[in-house]
């Protein structure tokens, strides 16, 4: 059960409105689909601009070379596929034909994670961002909620050069009520605290203000931070949480090695080391429901409480 009562809105049904939104402010930004325009929520910009709305079925790595070709001749194109395709599929056209040529490619893949669910292993992303962050010139965002994503979209569609956006596919919470403040590669605060402090990104934000609302009642202050932009990473951001709580705990719907939590071990090790709990996917999991795959592979607010005391025993 739900420490926080949360209001729900779906990421990847964000991203298509935002696409039409930006699709009438400018004529260059063109859309290229993997087969599954209506699961990603694309075919919204194909009604609306159909002369700019390009569906290459289920061959991912032409629709990444296409993006690369239309981008060296001007546009902005948006690819879009569930993650496992976009990202596993074309890895050796997005790595020589978008990061190492530094083309301005927006790669925004649904469907990451465990949230995939029912769908099963093959279809549950977890190494995605782990794939992208290995890529030196891509810039990798996985915002917490829906209106992060439409302000992550525009924000990507403003930037120059290769862009991933990470989503998933079923509503969750929103985190944000009223206004966002996002800012590529800028951590968001989300609340202060002092003896450990909560890292998350993506669809783990929820559950780590759920976590640090748990902590409250036995009188833990933790801190958490929504590391939205993985690169450029807030090393900054990072580093003052480490040395104002002591205590760091990592929480990514992502596998442990490659992630965030490789991320901010790194930047805790070379600046003030302390105490690092990682909560991540370990392993493959299985075909099921969304609810059971999180708490069977410890990806819940009591899992992340669980870091939290760990992580603060070992001061």
């Amino acid at each position: 059960m739900n420490v926080i009562q949360w209001e729900l809105a779906s990421t990847r049904e964000q991203y298509g409105n935002t696409l039409v939104e930006l699709g009438h402010e400018n004529s260059n930004i063109v859309v290229l689909g993997g087969d599954l325009n209506v699961s990603t929520f694309i075919h919204l910009f194909g009604k609306a601009f159909p002369e700019r709305f390009f569906d290459f079925g289920a061959a991912e790595q032409n629709m990444i070379s296409a993006a690369a070709g239309l981008a060296a001749a001007g546009k902005i194109p948006f690819c879009s596929t569930f993650a496992v395709f976009g990202t596993g599929r074309a890895f050796d056209q997005i790595r020589l034909g978008v990061a190492q040529p530094f083309q301005n490619v927006k790669l925004v893949c649904t469907h990451a994670g465990l949230l995939t669910g029912e769908d099963g292993i093959s279809a549950q992303s977890i190494e995605d961002l782990g794939l992208m962050l290995s890529l030196p010139t891509m810039t990798v965002i996985t915002p917490s909620d829906a209106e992060e994503t439409a302000i992550a979209v525009r924000a990507a569609a403003d930037f120059k050069g290769p862009v991933y956006i990470r989503l998933c596919r079923p509503a969750t919470p929103m985190v944000h009520q009223g206004a966002c403040e996002f800012e590529v590669g800028k951590a968001e605060a989300m609340k202060d605290g002092a003896d450990v402090g909560i890292l998350a990104c993506g669809t783990m934000v929820s559950t780590a203000l759920e976590a640090a609302a748990l902590l409250s009642k036995e009188d833990i202050s933790a801190a958490v931070l929504n590391i939205h932009t993985l690169r450029p990473l807030d090393d900054e951001a990072i580093s003052r949480v480490a040395r104002a709580t002591g205590a760091i705990v990592t929480a990514e719907e992502h596998y442990v090695h490659g992630g965030l939590g490789s991320l901010v071990s790194s930047v805790v090790g070379g600046s003030f080391p302390v105490p690092i709990e990682t909560v991540g996917v370990k392993q493959y999991a299985e075909s099921g429901t969304a609810g059971l795959l999180l708490n069977k592979y410890g990806l819940t607010a009591s899992h992340i409480a669980d870091a939290a005391r760990r992580a603060i025993a070992r001061k």
